[in-house]
C-alpha cells in the first residue's frame, strides 16, 4: 500500500475521532488504532466486506439547528418513528433528481420504500413497517445516518 495513503488514512482517522480503522487490500492489512485513554463516546462497528474487513465508527450527527429536522422528545402513541437499521449515507430518492420516495404529508402503506441507505457501496431500501401519513421527514439527502437514529415519523 502507498505510503500516501496510510498518511492519509491517519490524518482521517484524528480528524474523525474513530478508535480503530483496519483496511485489507488483497493481501495487505493497515490497522490504525488511536491510543488516547481519555477518548469517550466512540464506538467501533465490524462490517465484513466482499474485499476485505473494515472497521469504523458512525460519523457525529451535524447540527442541523431547524426544529423539523430534531428528533422527537416522545412518540403519540399513534406514531411509529422509523429509524436507520445501519450506519450508511441516507438517501430521499431512488437517483440524484428523481422525485422523493416520500414527502411529510405522503400516506404510507406498510412495506412501501421511504428511503435508500447506501452501505459499503449497497443500496438498501427501508420499508415502512406501518401504515399511515408522514409527518416528519428527520434528515436530509446525502447525510449520513447511525443505526439507531431516527428518520420518519410516521402517524
Amino acid at each position: 500500500m502507498d505510503i500516501r495513503k496510510v498518511k492519509k488514512l491517519i490524518e482521517l482517522v484524528q480528524e474523525s475521532g474513530i478508535a480503530e480503522l483496519e483496511i485489507k487490500e488483497g493481501e495487505e492489512t493497515v490497522r490504525i488504532r488511536l491510543s488516547e485513554p481519555e477518548r469517550v463516546g466512540t464506538h467501533v462497528l465490524h462490517a465484513p466486506a466482499r474485499a476485505g474487513h473494515i472497521m469504523s465508527a458512525p460519523m457525529p450527527a451535524a447540527d442541523h439547528g431547524a426544529a423539523a429536522m430534531a428528533a422527537p422528545e416522545k412518540a403519540h402513541k399513534d406514531e411509529n418513528v422509523v429509524t436507520a437499521p445501519m450506519v450508511g449515507t441516507y438517501y430521499s430518492a431512488p437517483a440524484p433528481g428523481a422525485k422523493q420516495f416520500v414527502d411529510i404529508g405522503s400516506e404510507v402503506k406498510v412495506g412501501q420504500t421511504l428511503c435508500i441507505i447506501e452501505a459499503m457501496k449497497m443500496m438498501n431500501q427501508i420499508e415502512s413497517d406501518k401504515a399511515g401519513k408522514v409527518s416528519a421527514i428527520l434528515v436530509k439527502n446525502g447525510e449520513p445516518v447511525e443505526f439507531g437514529q431516527p428518520l420518519f415519523v410516521i402517524e
